[in-house]
Order: C-alpha cells, then sequence, then structure tokens
C-alpha cells in the first residue's frame, strides 16, 4: 500500500480504495495475519454467510485472524471493488466520525457486498472499526431479475400448449409431486422468503390456515396501523407505491399482500393447517400433515419447514387469581377486533405494550369506560418525531438497496452503542412526555443496558410503545391506571384491589404478549425437536439473534419473521442457505465450525 504524506487528509474515496488494496492483497494469499493488522485492535467484523455460511459476529484481531485463517483456504476471496451507486463518505455512527465504505467482492461460490467503517481523524494507515460481508448470490444460480428476467416466449409463443394462468394453476395444485419448501404462514415473512426462493428456482408452498392472503393483517385489530414510515417496510422486489401514506393502514397491507402473492407468482394454500411435522432422519425430508379448509388431509415430504408466523407464537395467557371467577368476557389481543363491539361494557386491559395500548384507546374511541393495568414498566417514545430517529437511515438519500445493505451492518457491541445514545437523545425529546407518564403513576424505563425501545424489541420483541396518542389519554386520565401490584384479584364483576375497592368491568383484554417460537415448534413438532432447537428470537453471545434466519439444531427447519424490514433483508441469506443446501454446497445440519472447514463448496 502506497504511503500518504497526510492521511486523515486524504479523500475518503483515496483512504477506501488503500483499505480494499492491502486487504486484498492479504487475503488473496491467505495471510490472514496481515489481514487481521488492517483491524483495529477492538475492531469487529460481522460475516453473513460469504466466509462462514452462517450469522457471526467476530471482536479483536486476535478472533478474528483466528477466522480468517479457518475460512480463507476455501472462500478464495478477490475482486474487491467499490461500489459506484454509494461512493465512500464521512458519515456518523454510534457516536464516531468515520469513513464508510461499500464494497463488491467474490468468493469462490458467490457474489458478496460489505462495509468497511475507520475512523475519520485515524492518523497513519486506515484500519478497519468495523467490517461486514454479506453473500448476495450465488455463481451460475442467480436470481431471475433485471437482465436475467424470464423471457415470456412459451406463453407468447405455445399456441396450442397451456398458456400462463393455466401454468400457474397447475404449479399451485401439486397434484403430482411436494414441494422443495413449505413455509407455514401467507404474512410478510412467508411471501417475502417464498418470492426469494422462486427467483432461485426453488419448488415452494407456502400454507395459511386464514381464508385469504392477507387476513393476518385485516383481522387484526380496527385501528391498527404500521407505526413506522413507509419507506422503511417495502417488500423484495415490489416496493410501495410512492403515493402510499406515510404509515399504512393494516387492511391496505393485507390487500398488498395478497395483490404481491399473486403478482410474485407465490404459491399458496389458504384454509390450510400445519397439523404436525416429523423429521425422516434416513430420507432427510419432513413428513408433514396439511389439513384442507374442507377437511381433507394432505401429507407431504417437503426436505425444508420454514416457520414464518412472525417471531411469536402461542398467545401468552398469565396465572391471574381469580380470572376463571370473572362473569364477564375475557379474550386476549389476538382475537380483539374493534371497540364497536363493546359499547356498552366497562373494559380492563391488562398490559401495557403496543397491542395493550392500542386496544385501550381503540376502546376509548367507541366510549367504552376502560382502565390498563400495568404489569412491568414500559418503554415509551413519542411515534413522531422521536421514534423514527432510529430508522434515520432511509433518510439519507440512498438507493433502497445500499440502505438495506448498511440496516444489518453494525456488529451488535456497536449498534447497542448506537442505541444508547440514540435513546439519551430520546429521552430528552420526551422528557416532558415521561415525566407526565410518571406523575400518574405509569412506570417507565429507557430498554435494556439503557438502549431504548428498539433494544426491547430485539431482546424481548415487546415491553415497549410508540405513542400515537394513548400516552396522552392515560396522562388526562381519561383511561384509568392500576399498578398490578395493587390488584388482589380477580373477581366476579371486574378487578378487587388491595385496598379492597373494586374496579368494575365486563371485558377483559389480555395484552400479554406471546410464547416464543419455541413453544410453538413444541406444538407442531414436539418436544425433542424443541429443545433441539432452543430458544427463538433474543440475543445470543455474539450478538445475533438466536436461530433466526440460520441453519438450527434441527435439520431442515428455519425461521423467518421480524418487521418489513428484517423480513425484506434477512429473506435473501436464508433463501441463499436454502439454495446452497440444495445445491449441496452446504449441509444442513449445524455445525460447531466457524467457517467452512467442515462444510463442501463444490
Amino acid at each position: 500500500m502506497t504511503a500518504v504524506e497526510n492521511p486523515t487528509s486524504a479523500p475518503p474515496e483515496q483512504r477506501a480504495r488503500e483499505w480494499l488494496s492491502a486487504f486484498e492483497e492479504a487475503v488473496r494469499s491467505s495471510n490472514s495475519r496481515a489481514a487481521a493488522a488492517l483491524f483495529l485492535p477492538d475492531g469487529y467484523w460481522r460475516d453473513v454467510l460469504a466466509f462462514t455460511w452462517h450469522l457471526r459476529t467476530f471482536s479483536g484481531a486476535d478472533q478474528i485472524e483466528s477466522v480468517l485463517a479457518e475460512t480463507l483456504p476455501n472462500v478464495q476471496p478477490s475482486g474487491f471493488t467499490l461500489s459506484t451507486s454509494t461512493p465512500p463518505r464521512q458519515v456518523r455512527r454510534a457516536g464516531e466520525d468515520v469513513i464508510e465504505v461499500i464494497f463488491h467482492f467474490e468468493t469462490v461460490v458467490g457474489r458478496g457486498r460489505g462495509v468497511v467503517r475507520f475512523i475519520a481523524d485515524q492518523p497513519g494507515q486506515p484500519l478497519a472499526w468495523t467490517l461486514y460481508t454479506a453473500l448476495e448470490e450465488l455463481k451460475g444460480h442467480e436470481e431471475h431479475v433485471g437482465e436475467r428476467r424470464p423471457h415470456g416466449e412459451p406463453f407468447s409463443r405455445n399456441w396450442g400448449g397451456m398458456n400462463w394462468l393455466e401454468e400457474r394453476q397447475a404449479a399451485a395444485e401439486y397434484k403430482d409431486r411436494d414441494p422443495a419448501v413449505l413455509v407455514v404462514g401467507a404474512g410478510q415473512a412467508g411471501l417475502s422468503i417464498a418470492a426469494r426462493l422462486n427467483q432461485l428456482d426453488v419448488d415452494t408452498l407456502v400454507v395459511e390456515r386464514l381464508e385469504r392472503v392477507g387476513d393476518v393483517w385485516r383481522q387484526r385489530y380496527h385501528s391498527l396501523a404500521l407505526h413506522n414510515e413507509v419507506w422503511v417496510n417495502h417488500l423484495p422486489y415490489l416496493p410501495f407505491p410512492d403515493t402510499w401514506p406515510v404509515y399504512v393502514p393494516k387492511d391496505k397491507l393485507g390487500n398488498w399482500l395478497e395483490f404481491y402473492a399473486d403478482a410474485m407468482e407465490i404459491n399458496v394454500w389458504t384454509g390450510t393447517e400445519f397439523v404436525s411435522g416429523e423429521y425422516d432422519e434416513a430420507q432427510q425430508r419432513w413428513n408433514v400433515v396439511l389439513r384442507r379448509a374442507d377437511g381433507t388431509q394432505r401429507v407431504m415430504h417437503p426436505r425444508h419447514v420454514v416457520i414464518a408466523t412472525g417471531v411469536t407464537g402461542i398467545p401468552r395467557i398469565p396465572d391471574i387469581p381469580g380470572l376463571g371467577d370473572f362473569a364477564g368476557e375475557v379474550i386476549h389481543t389476538e382475537k380483539y377486533r374493534k371497540g364497536s363491539d363493546y359499547v356498552g361494557r366497562r373494559a380492563i386491559v391488562i398490559g401495557t405494550g403496543t397491542s395493550g395500548h392500542d386496544v385501550a384507546q381503540d376502546l376509548y374511541s367507541f366510549g367504552v369506560p376502560v382502565t390498563m393495568v400495568q404489569r412491568g414498566s414500559t418503554t415509551v417514545v413519542n411515534v413522531e418525531p422521536t421514534a423514527q430517529k432510529v430508522y434515520a437511515l432511509y433518510k439519507e438519500g440512498l438507493p433502497q438497496d445500499d440502505a438495506d445493505l448498511l440496516l444489518p451492518s453494525l456488529p451488535f457491541p456497536v449498534l447497542k452503542r448506537a442505541y444508547q445514545l440514540l435513546a439519551r437523545e430520546m429521552e430528552k425529546d420526551d422528557a416532558e412526555l415521561i415525566a407526565r407518564l410518571n406523575s400518574v403513576g405509569f412506570r417507565t424505563d429507557p430498554g435494556p443496558d439503557n438502549a431504548g425501545f428498539h433494544m426491547k424489541f430485539l431482546e424481548y420483541h415487546g415491553g415497549y410503545y410508540l405513542n400515537v396518542g394513548c400516552s396522552d389519554l392515560i396522562i388526562e386520565r381519561k383511561i384509568g391506571l392500576i399498578q398490578y401490584a395493587d390488584v388482589d384479584r380477580v373477581v366476579r364483576d371486574g378487578l378487587l384491589l388491595k385496598d379492597g375497592t373494586t374496579v368494575p368491568a365486563d371485558l377483559i383484554v389480555l395484552a400479554t404478549g406471546y410464547y416464543t417460537q419455541q413453544e410453538l415448534v413444541r406444538s407442531l413438532f414436539g418436544d425433542a425437536v424443541a429443545d433441539r432447537v432452543g430458544p427463538v428470537w433474543g440475543i445470543d453471545e455474539e450478538g445475533e439473534l438466536r436461530n433466526m434466519w440460520k441453519r438450527t439444531g434441527q435439520p431442515g427447519l428455519w425461521f423467518h419473521g421480524g418487521s418489513l424490514s428484517q423480513n425484506r433483508v434477512f429473506s435473501r441469506f436464508l433463501a441463499l442457505q436454502i439454495k446452497a443446501c440444495e445445491l449441496g454446497l452446504i449441509d444442513g445440519r449445524l455445525t460447531p465450525s466457524v467457517g467452512t472447514a467442515a462444510l463442501s463448496t463444490a
């Protein structure tokens, strides 16, 4: 690498080229020590499939060197070039002024993109603070998009044969075959992974227990709309129209999912329940039982099952003393639809996460007297402008693909630091709101490790609220508030408090969340599979989400879910792993190896 007289004053592009050139020289010669020397001693590397075929994060030059030593001979990375869509630039990330560089590269099996950042005012040779490498396509098995799109000639020239519609209908019937992949759930998670797999020529069927695609949103409570902005939430290949509102209503999203499934030619069986599944070790495939709307059953033998029903599973019904004595109606928020169904009643909502707040506000808007019961402290921020700062990346004027590359590129320790700084900023923004909530007895917290509501989402997928008005109703005492510690028990006519007073009610809504996907697995596949898989969601020791978008302890069982942006970004990586299994590039069994040493790359 050529030295410069004053490297800190060199243009970002020059510093980026110097680093990439030195890194490529080191990795192409499998010199892991030289490559690791290009990192700060406390630098980080997050790899998504490109080097390790896993979602892994490594910290410190020693660990990075060790992983490079294991992976470089098999991966053979080369062709490191700067992106032309977003040039190197100076930005602020996690409180640091950094040079942020997007680049392309190749491996023996595929092509990828990455992001490297080094401290902007760092003297001497640029050293990586964070590196992100991600596999984006497999050579010879690229997605059928852009110039690779289907020609359409079979349909425009085949005068005597089946037309496009007839072929689509025949393909979706699965009369004489089983799919390679069975996806459970036709929400945004199921449809996004199916769309990706379709473009990789992996035969995929999605099953949905509800009557129509999109009903998973249509059947949610009446007032629901997305709480983050529209430009964050596109699905793969087909962005929302520019005419759409900033906050998308639930029914609009449900209708879009139905349109999306048709436009992306996704095979979906609605009105179909996944009853059970058993893995055949000898055949390395599943035996699954599906129940159709007419009561008939079909046994299928897919090699892969993707659980795409969200990151939560079975509704959690807590053991609340006396709940069985209540004379009124008890429902979980899963079954709640609209406040107009309960006009003339008195309601108690137990739980103060997002669903609890939204249900309480919806009931209030229909004139239903409602009291909320708070069981634990809640992270609260105003939906605008405070909460949207988490998604500020999508307002930086970047191409969508580049923003999607940057979204997962911060390793967890750096992301956590960024969230902590952002949480302090949010605390100042919403100081008056929090003070007023506390003054009426509502308990708030700044999130795990003072890292805000989005860290709660990653850790627990709950326990926070983005205020769209319910907090103001609580402050104004238009919606009542009781602490669960002050409740003695549920009685026939409502809640008996420890001071002897009774809060009358005819309806109790349990906004008490859901069990994890591990328990859903237990109900569908049995204890052995559930125990083999372990927890789903939540942060592991490396800062990766447990068992999401990657091989699990159970061969052939995958999990896909999260926010719409997570579904869009990570559906690519999940689809690539399934395709790699189909091609024999990787073993579907999770191995303890961090790299590809134990895996075939033929």
